[in-house]
């Protein structure tokens, strides 16, 4: 059975993911996601697309969570769930799904059967960007999400892998607001970078990884072997033991 402490995290989480799906407060983004969910693109003329700010994915008392950019314009705006429906997406689950952190190693839909395992997925802005480029201005008004989420989070929170350097800048300032000491001066962005930051319920052990782009993977930047040891090395920090495909099992389901 739940202890009341699960319960509060759980329902306030939800309750957040709730409220994010309802905001308007970017113009510009509103009336590009909503655009896009109009006029569709080809291959998807027969879905319904989600149209609507993203929330985090995975379960309420994740030890990992893992800080993307924004979501695609026919990728999670179209589906409602992060990192589902376009090809970052199969690179990062699938390494997921390599290292046990996945019940599957792809992410088709938000009613796929998909779960996670110890582990939440979120980024620093929640509604698809122009050409995927986010302004100063939208980071930071979206910020607040993103704090709220890692203080709610934070009781369980042991790591954190932020996907490209624009993710990273993002995360430092929303780390700083729920309580960890980020030091000065602030951390620098590369793949494999890893800082710990003091403060909070516990510290927290950051890890910097390339964006899964397809810019990146395409060219070999990011090779699904460099992503695998990332989340590896994260998961061992977050406490997490996965040792192989988690297909089947159990724990951690989705939120």
């Amino acid at each position: 059975m739940e202890d009341t402490e699960d319960m509060e995290e759980r329902e306030g989480l939800g309750e957040l993911d709730a409220r994010l799906t309802d905001c308007r407060a970017c113009p510009r983004l509103v009336d590009w996601r909503e655009e896009v969910a109009r006029t569709k693109r080809a291959a998807f003329a027969d879905q319904e697309y989600w149209g609507r700010p993203v929330p985090g994915f995975g379960p309420h008392d994740a030890s990992l969570l893992i800080i993307g950019l924004a979501p695609a314009a026919h990728g999670a705006n179209r589906t409602g769930r992060m990192f589902t429906g376009d090809r970052s997406g199969d690179v990062l689950y699938r390494a997921m799904y390599d290292v046990g952190l996945a019940s599957r190693p792809t992410a088709e839909s938000a009613d796929d059967g998909l779960t996670l395992h110890g582990t939440r997925i979120t980024s620093p802005v929640h509604c698809a960007p122009p050409a995927n480029k986010p302004t100063p201005e939208e980071r930071d008004t979206c910020r607040p999400w993103l704090v709220g989420e890692l203080r709610l989070l934070a009781p369980r929170l042991r790591a954190v892998i932020v996907l490209g350097a624009f993710g990273w800048q993002a995360a430092l300032p929303a780390f700083a607001e729920a309580g960890w000491t980020v030091p000065r001066p602030r951390p620098t962005f590369g793949h494999g970078a890893r800082v710990t930051l003091d403060g909070g319920a516990a510290p927290l052990d950051l890890f910097g990884c390339f964006h899964v782009s397809q810019r990146n993977t395409f060219t070999g930047r990011l090779t699904p072997e460099m992503l695998r040891d990332v989340l590896r090395d994260a998961a061992s920090a977050a406490g997490l033991r996965p040792d192989g495909p988690a297909e089947g099992a159990g724990a951690g389901g989705a939120s």
